[in-house]
């Protein structure tokens, strides 16, 4: 499964008053691995930066002087998203943002065109509800180092969003079996045949387990200590 996890900078909100995109970040991943391609522009936005946005990013327009408009990275960033699954924190927010630099084009496509959209703030509100769901208050919450981050930055935020969403899905596991997938992007369903039989059943052997007891401990510190997890799974 290829997903493409993205966040954007703009000269402000909302969108329908005009602002646009500054920066976009972006990195690959690939059966859960970070593939280490990412996709990483500023970009000119042809317009005045309002300055609470500047306060949240730092970047003065004085900083994008040269630098490329929307429409010279567009083709890139369209074959970057297409037929993947698009991660992005308050995704109706960024999506936002790249559609109306989409429309902007001759035939611009829709992002949802060319990508799942998957939105990890939906995912966090509905796994803590009633808690904080921020970026920064994920990090916390789930042991990802963000001490880094004094300012938002597409590529930064991106990357940190890749951990949090590593750490919010690790008890899902890809075991091959028949999946039916329908998307926007791929517009129909494709059934892929499995034969139980020729699964494979690994036993955990002693570094699994010591990393399964890491994983535990983070787990509950990050929880408060309420966890029911089980240390070791019953022999």
């Amino acid at each position: 499964m290829r997903q493409i996890v993205l966040d954007t900078e703009t000269t402000g909100m909302p969108v329908e008053r005009g602002h646009r995109i500054i920066e976009i970040g972006a990195v690959e991943i690939i059966n859960r691995t970070l593939t280490g391609r990412q996709f990483h522009y500023y970009i000119h936005p042809e317009r005045a930066i309002d300055e609470g946005a500047q306060a949240v990013h730092g970047i003065s327009l004085d900083d994008l002087a040269g630098k490329p408009k929307f429409a010279a990275i567009a083709d890139e960033l369209i074959e970057f998203l297409r037929g993947g699954e698009l991660i992005a924190h308050n995704a109706a927010f960024d999506v936002g943002f790249l559609d109306a630099e989409f429309a902007r084009l001759p035939e611009g496509p829709k992002t949802r065109s060319l990508a799942v959209v998957t939105d990890t703030l939906a995912m966090a509100r509905e796994r803590y509800p009633g808690q904080r769901n921020s970026l920064d208050a994920l990090c916390k919450r789930l042991g990802v180092d963000n001490a880094h981050r004094n300012l938002h930055g597409a590529l930064l935020d991106a990357e940190l969003l890749a951990d949090v969403y590593f750490a919010m899905t690790s008890g899902q596991t890809d075991l091959g079996l028949a999946v039916a997938v329908e998307s926007e992007a791929s517009g129909r369903a494709r059934r892929i045949a499995f034969d139980p039989a020729q699964l494979r059943v690994i036993a955990a052997g002693d570094a699994d387990l010591a990393a399964h007891r890491a994983w535990i401990e983070r787990l509950r510190a990050a929880s408060g200590g309420r966890s029911l997890w089980p240390e070791e799974s019953p022999a």
